[in-house]
């Protein structure tokens, strides 16, 4: 027979639910309990305490943000949104905000032309219908024209098949 053992919930880091199944039903409620003690110190995953980070031999806490070496891209992106005047003023490690911030406004800048090349292409194509109408062209006629080139292809296919 297996003997029953108190069963664990980990709600969050920190707190659980234990629960006895075979206790009486007042002690079988849900209670709270905390995984680690008060008065011990909580440790990363680097068994350093998670209050005070790495240190340096003063003791004093260095703060490295995060850094990262852009691409030929982004520094072409970079270049365009004018954030730097010349490749050589790029260096190495860059903050990842700024590469963010570079890769929206180039967005935004590719969004304009396209919108801008857009409207060019619309005023293109009235024009050149505006020329269509002139010489008495339209879809209309095209369409015309092109069935009866079709009906006089297969008229002539019909005459040589029945010779």
């Amino acid at each position: 027979m297996l003997a029953a053992a108190e069963s664990l919930l980990r709600l969050r880091p920190g707190l659980i639910f234990r629960y006895a199944p075979g206790a009486p039903r007042e002690a079988a409620r849900w209670r709270v309990a905390q995984i680690w003690p008060r008065d011990l110190p909580r440790c990363s995953s680097g068994g350093v305490p998670s209050g005070s980070g790495p240190q340096g031999p003063a003791g004093k806490v260095h703060r490295v943000p995060a850094e990262h070496k852009p691409s030929q891209f982004d520094k072409k992106i970079l270049l365009w949104t004018g954030r730097f005047k010349a490749m050589e003023d790029i260096p190495p490690r860059i903050p990842p905000e700024m590469i963010d911030a570079a890769r929206n406004k180039a967005r935004v800048k590719a969004c304009y032309i396209m919108i801008g090349l857009t409207i060019i292409a619309c005023f293109a194509v009235i024009a050149s219908a505006k020329r269509a109408v002139e010489r008495h062209e339209s879809l209309t006629s095209w369409n015309l024209a092109k069935k009866a080139k079709w009906r006089e292809e297969a008229a002539l296919a019909a005459q040589a098949k029945a010779k």
